[in-house]
């Protein structure tokens, strides 16, 4: 029986009987997966093994994962050896165990390099598997809170969903629900109701605050809105009734002593929680990535599995729906993340992703030594059970329990009396795709079981294989597909097309390359005398839409055009639209029918399955246009500076220039103006002051005169006896009086005026340094905002099967062929 392609290659049949394995293989549809799957096993079960398998037949089939490890067994995914070296097993070896048994460290390596080649081929699998093993997906391993792997930035949790908040408000209130349970736990606070605990009430409005309004929150923002809220209300209550300001305060500082920790900040730098770039790297390949979580405490390990499962599901609703397996999540020994009677932020947002994750695609694969440890709901939610060896009859009957959940009417008696048979590395398969239970053995592991790895074997595990965080992708940029080179076949294909059921649009693209410049490039394979060519077809899928982009707040519209073509695709499933994308073709060039006495190439390299799928690829495109291509508006707004993509970085920095020096000129003036304005008041009133002053000072030199004078004639009176002189002389003393206090009256006006001209200078130049201030950096302060099509506005102008025309030169019994196009406008 040989291996079967596109499927899982899990072991052979054992029959519990004879307790003998037999040499029937047995296979697994990877797509069953989207139903869920349940591994149990006792230590020692196999069970760990059995996970890896899985993974690795995964891997083999390009089907990404994301694996789930709290106590360090996975990395061992990493270790595969495809030449079997000592010197490969030798730095994983249990110094130890060698010791006991009285051997060498690279004697014991020696040892298990045979014995693990001997595994292998004892299931057919050799170097060349383990190539391919090795080639077909990048491996990573991530450690949360820890620089040993690659770090993680848990930042982007908190960052605004990208789906639309009114429409999927439900959804998204769950995820801050469990997300500010595992803030809360993470600081110590633990058993948390989310309906009666003020703490948690406080910073789910919070998140709602900021995340229906598009902004993204961090740790620093959270603790400053704890003390002073966005809101002044919680429902009916003020906010200083619901929460007072002393105990917001204290919440506040819980949370910034966590945050002030220096072993947090491990916590904030590495990769963000992007699912979409942990599960493909910018090329389009497939990644597997495991979170090691052995050197967390409890609290941290709860808030970390809460953050990346809520991150999982965010990026799922972003996602197309599929009935085949688009991505695996693993979750190795769950005991204590999905428990049958406790609430932990963990629970409801795997219990929700295994309701719901099938519809997207997403297989969730949990492992556990006990079944005791696991939910009841969530038992019953799996189509796939792989049950090992088992510690108690409790773990049997709640396994037994749920798989009458999952499917009613099983026999429970056989499978209990089969369960009660299991030996190590023997599984009962039952999957509820499937008609019947099968029992097998696992096949041996590709990857060396080297057992849990420690934080500080981490390093090197990721050093085998070159492990690096996956850099920000840039938006793709249009690139020509690689022109085929000249090829040589022995048939030229069939007389007539390809049928295809359904109505599937078909296209012919224009030969527009002259017959000298193919014979040109096929100079070395061709005879000088090299006759006239006969025609070949090759099929591609061709997509082109015109998408027109309006951001209405900015007045800005534009127009792109996104071309696909492919190939090549073998089997059916995710389609990375990017890796595919290319010039635009003139579309009046493409014809409808095919050059006279043409042959046709098979199909065998481009699986399209009948109209209907075609259908489903071109609404694929047309999603993956809507969530992904964004026209990016370039936003200044300390310079009021606007423009569109049509406008370059460096043309928009000139624009921001340009508008800074208009906008300082503008200011100055406006400022210089309306001082100026106040100047001339001030310095008006200062000289009708001054003049006044010298009136005063002049009338006052004039009493003094007067009384003088008064005061000599009184003098002389008193010695001629004439009295009435002396009402006179007190008059004019009065009236010397008067006219001094006019003079420092107007003297203490003119002081006034004099240091109000001074405190306007200073006012105006604390202007001018605040407007400067302001402007301070207004070149950097440069926001890039993505705008997001109407779906209503994306124009699929061209979607089918594409015909490429090929000179086809004959030549002793072969055919030499050679591109009869050129792509692109």
């Amino acid at each position: 029986m040989t291996r079967k392609d596109n499927e899982f290659f899990l072991g052979k049949l054992f029959n519990l009987e004879e307790s003998a394995m037999r040499e029937d293989l047995v296979h697994y549809d990877p797509d069953d997966l989207t139903t869920h799957g349940v591994i149990t096993g006792m230590t020692g079960s196999g069970k760990t093994g059995l996970g890896v398998i899985m993974l690795e037949e995964a891997a083999l089939l390009g089907i990404p994962a994301i694996v789930i490890d709290p106590k360090g067994d996975l990395p061992n995914l990493l270790l595969h050896f495809p030449e079997m070296q000592t010197e490969d097993f030798q730095p994983w070896m249990d110094k130890d165990a060698a010791r006991r048994e009285g051997i060498s460290v690279e004697e014991a390596a020696q040892k298990t390099a045979a014995l693990w080649k001997h595994g292998l081929a004892a299931y057919g699998i050799g170097k060349p598997e383990l190539e391919a093993l090795k080639d077909s997906v990048d491996y990573a391993v991530y450690t949360p809170g820890s620089s040993a792997g690659l770090p993680v930035s848990i930042l982007a949790s908190f960052s605004a969903p990208a789906i639309p908040w009114d429409e999927n408000r439900e959804i998204l209130r769950e995820r801050i629900s469990s997300t500010v349970t595992a803030i809360l736990g993470l600081v110590g606070m633990r058993n948390i109701d989310p309906i009666q605990a003020k703490e948690h009430i406080l910073l789910s409005n919070i998140f709602e605050e900021a995340w229906k309004r598009g902004r993204d929150l961090d740790m620093a923002t959270l603790i400053t809105h704890v003390k002073s809220p966005p809101f002044d209300k919680l429902g009916v209550f003020s906010l200083e009734q619901f929460y007072p300001e002393k105990d917001r305060f204290s919440l506040a500082m819980l949370l910034n002593n966590f945050l002030a920790a220096p072993a947090f900040h491990t916590w904030l730098e590495g990769e963000p929680l992007d699912i979409g770039r942990l599960l493909y790297s910018p090329s389009g390949k497939p990644r597997h990535n495991v979170f090691y979580l052995a050197h967390l405490n409890d609290q941290e390990r709860m808030f970390f599995i809460t953050l990346l499962y809520t991150a999982i599901e965010s990026w799922m609703r972003t996602q197309k729906g599929s009935s085949g397996l688009r991505a695996i999540v693993y979750f190795d020994e769950i005991a204590g993340y999905l428990p049958p009677t406790m609430n932990p932020p963990s629970k409801n947002i795997i219990l929700r992703m295994l309701k719901q994750a099938r519809a997207f695609g997403v297989g969730l694969v949990v492992a556990t030594q006990n079944p005791v440890d696991l939910d009841y709901k969530a038992l019953s939610n799996a189509g796939t059970w792989m049950i090992g060896r088992l510690q108690t009859e409790q773990d049997k009957a709640r396994l037994l329990d749920g798989l009458e959940g999952a499917a009613p009417g099983m026999n429970r008696r056989a499978y209990d009396r089969i369960i009660s048979l299991l030996g190590k590395r023997v599984f009962l398969l039952h999957n509820v795709h499937e008609t019947e239970a099968q029992v097998f053995h696992t096949r041996w592991a590709m990857n060396y079981l080297a057992g849990p790895l420690t934080r500080a074997q981490i390093p090197a595990v990721n050093a085998l294989v070159n492990a690096s965080s996956v850099p920000v992708m840039a938006k793709p940029a249009h690139k020509a597909p690689a022109e085929p080179e000249v090829e040589v076949t022995t048939t030229l294909g069939r007389d007539v097309a390809p049928v295809i059921t359904g109505s599937v649009p078909v296209y012919y693209f224009p030969v527009n390359r002259g017959i000298s410049d193919a014979l040109n490039e096929a100079r070395d394979r061709l005879p000088r005398d090299a006759g006239h060519p006969n025609y070949l077809y090759r099929p591609a899928l061709v997509g082109q839409a015109r998408v027109a982009y309006l951001a209405r707040r900015h007045n800005i519209t534009h127009e792109a055009v996104y071309t696909v073509r492919i190939d090549e695709m073998r089997r059916r499933g995710l389609v990375r639209w990017e890796n595919f994308l290319t010039e635009p073709v003139d579309l009046d060039g493409l014809t409808e029918s095919p050059l006279p006495d043409a042959s046709y190439d098979d199909m065998d390299d481009l699986v399209i399955q009948d109209g209907r799928h075609v259908r489903e690829l071109e609404q694929d495109f047309v999603d993956w246009i809507y969530r992904t291509q964004n026209m990016i508006v370039r936003i200044n707004d300390v310079l009021d500076v606007v423009a569109g993509p049509e406008v370059s970085r460096e043309e928009f920095q000139q624009m921001c220039e340009a508008a800074l020096r208009e906008k300082r000129a503008v200011e100055l003036e406006t400022i210089k103006r309306k001082h100026a304005q106040k100047r001339d008041g001030l310095e008006t009133r200062l000289t009708r002051e001054q003049n006044r002053l010298d009136k005063y000072k002049q009338d006052l030199g004039h009493r003094r005169m007067e009384e003088v004078g008064k005061g000599i004639e009184n003098v002389l009176g008193l010695l001629s006896n004439r009295r009435r002189t002396v009402s006179t002389s007190l008059t004019k003393r009065r009236m010397t009086s008067n006219a001094r206090a006019n003079v420092e009256k107007s003297e203490t006006e003119i002081k006034r005026l004099e240091n109000d001209l001074k405190n306007l200078e200073a006012e105006q130049q604390i202007e001018l340094d605040q407007f400067n201030q302001t402007l301070a950096g207004a070149l950097d302060r440069v926001i890039e905002e993505p705008v997001s099509p109407f779906k209503k506005n994306i124009f699929v102008e061209k979607f089918g099967l594409l015909w490429l025309p090929y000179y086809a030169f004959e030549n002793n019994g072969t055919w030499v062929t050679v591109p009869a196009y050129h792509w692109g406008e």
